[in-house]
Order: C-alpha cells, then structure tokens, then sequence
C-alpha cells in the first residue's frame, strides 16, 4: 500500500523549553518540591502500578504500523521526526468514541488514540493531534501523567490502600500541573503543522464534538470575549470548575496560543531560530517566582485536601511502612 508523502518542518534538537508555556515550567519544577512526592511515584513504580495500568489500556487496542492505518502511523512518525524526539513511541487505537488521545509509560512512551478521535478528524487535524501527543514526550510530561491516570483509577476503583484524601490532593496537584502542561503540547502541535488556525479547529471540534458546520471565526471571537470578560465573578467560578480537569477549558486554550503567535514566538522558532538541547539557560529570578506560586498552590490544595502536608506524609510513611512489613511476611 502506498502511503503519500507528508512534508512537516523540521527542528533539529529543538529543546522543550523552546515552547514550553511559562506556567508548565514552573509547574513542573514545583513538583519537585513536593514533601514524598518522589518516594510515592518510585512505590508506585516497585508495585507495578504503572504495568498494570499500560495492560489494562492496550489489552484491547490495536496496535498501528505498517499494516494497520498506515497513514495514520506515517502521520505519527512525521510528527516524531518534526519535533527531533529520539524515541519512537509505539501507537496505539482504542475503541472509545470520546475524541481524546494520551500517552503513557515511564519509561517507553505509549500513544494511545480514541476511535471516536480518528473517525472525527479531518487529516490535518488528527495530525495536530499527534503532534501535541509528541510534545508531550519531548516535554517529558509522560512520567507525571502516568501517575495522574493511575491515581486517579485507584480511587475511582475504590482500591486505595492509604486512604482518598491523600490521594486526591496528589491528584488535584498533578491536575494542576497537567493543565499547564498542555498548553505547552498546544504550541508544540502549532509548531509541527505549521498553522495555529489549525490547532484552534482541533479544540473547536473537542468542545463542539466534531459538528459539521462550525466556524473557527467564531469560535476564536468566542475565545476573545471569553479572556476579556468584565464579570468580577466569572474568573473565580471557572477555576472551581476548572480544578477537577484534566484540560483547560478550549476557550482559554485558543486565547493562550494565539497570544503567544501574536508575540512573535511561533515565527522566531518556524525561522530556525530556538533553543536547541544542551543550550538551556539557568532559572532566571522570574522563573523562580514562578514556581514558588505553584509550590504555594499545590501546599494550598493539600492543605484543603487532605489537612495538611504533615497529615498527609504520615498517612503515605504508614502505608509504605504496612507495604514493606506485608514484603517481609512474603518472604
């Protein structure tokens, strides 16, 4: 079978930071800051969490290649060999009519597409799709959303063995973070398609479910009066209803990216001139001030959650002490 050629830009070496939105910086590194934050994802790793999980999600799903939607997997490796990634990650197809893709997997990354994704997506699109998907990888962000998936299985499973309130202040943290990172894989994918409108019509379509007939015009006006509304009361509400996502809403989404278009970004890094890996600058003061606010956010969440960063390192310590008396009987 004969696949046609897809021509994408290319950047070599192109380090993440090139793109990255400010917010996913900052966010990701006040992860680090997080008491035991590091101790539970290596738990999570040593009891097999994270295999379990990628089994369960591609025990019944297709594997894309040569011979399955070739065109599709020629799409996903333009837009690996576009971003420079040096890993090709394995994709896969999901019978799921939600239009939504993730990628998962520590340590060999796993891109995954919903059916209801590839069905609905014009061509250009599904590759906008694919691109983001390959941000992610090369943001690195995979680690931390493979832990944000399987968290948010054990409780929604109802098999948490230290208890929800822990669990869900993690998780209400790495939502956090999670929104921010994908506003980053937004430029990412604007940088391997080479159009911004086209990234915008892929998130009109996720927020209108794929309806023919609407207009990216509109939509983009719609985002505009969304950014600038005057109702003091508007911005504290959407982020209550933001908190529990795993997105931004698509509206903001739009506004972020072409915001960044507008300050010249985007046409700086299409003319070759970004950062390249091994080239990134120290924290700059700024970026520093940056990540404390999320480290102050994400204390402010567990505090809620789970009343307080010290209750909740005692509930994990109990349960890795439980874990390892549990290993001890075994043996």
């Amino acid at each position: 079978m004969t696949t046609p050629t897809l021509i994408l830009p290319r950047y070599p070496e192109i380090s993440s930071k090139a793109y990255e939105h400010p917010a996913d910086r900052a966010a990701t590194a006040a992860l680090g800051s997080i008491p035991l934050l590091d101790r539970v994802l290596k738990k999570l790793s040593e009891m097999r969490f994270e295999r379990a999980f990628e089994q369960l999600l591609l025990g019944n799903a297709v594997r894309l290649g040569e011979r399955q939607l070739p065109d599709v997997w020629h799409r996903h490796l333009e837009c690996v060999d576009s971003l420079d990634i040096p890993i090709q990650p394995d994709l896969y197809l999901r019978r799921l009519q939600d239009m939504n893709a993730m990628t998962v997997g520590s340590a060999r990354p796993v891109i995954i597409l919903n059916s209801g994704l590839v069905q609905s997506l014009p061509s250009m699109e599904l590759t906008a799709v694919l691109a983001h998907e390959s941000g992610h990888v090369l943001s690195d962000h995979v680690h931390y959303a493979t832990v944000l998936a399987i968290l948010q299985r054990l409780v929604a499973t109802g098999i948490s063995p230290m208890g929800r309130l822990p669990l869900q202040a993690l998780i209400l943290i790495l939502l956090e973070w999670y929104r921010c990172a994908e506003l980053s894989c937004d430029r990412a994918s604007t940088l391997v398609t080479g159009d911004p409108l086209v990234t915008c019509r892929v998130l009109m379509n996720l927020a209108g479910g794929g309806v023919e007939g609407l207009e990216l015009d509109a939509f983009l006006q719609q985002a505009k009066d969304y950014t600038e509304t005057d109702d003091l009361l508007a911005r504290p509400k959407r982020w209550m209803t933001e908190i529990t996502q795993t997105h931004p809403f698509a509206v903001r989404r739009v506004s972020e990216l072409m915001r960044w278009v507008q300050e010249g970004d985007f046409d700086r890094i299409r003319s070759g001139s970004y950062l390249r890996r091994g080239q990134e600058p120290p924290p700059s003061d700024q970026f520093r001030e940056a990540t404390e606010h999320y480290r102050q956010r994400f204390i402010e969440i567990v505090d809620r959650v789970a009343g307080g960063m010290q209750k909740m390192s005692s509930q994990f310590l109990t349960w890795f002490r439980n874990d390892e008396r549990g290993s001890e009987a075994d043996d």
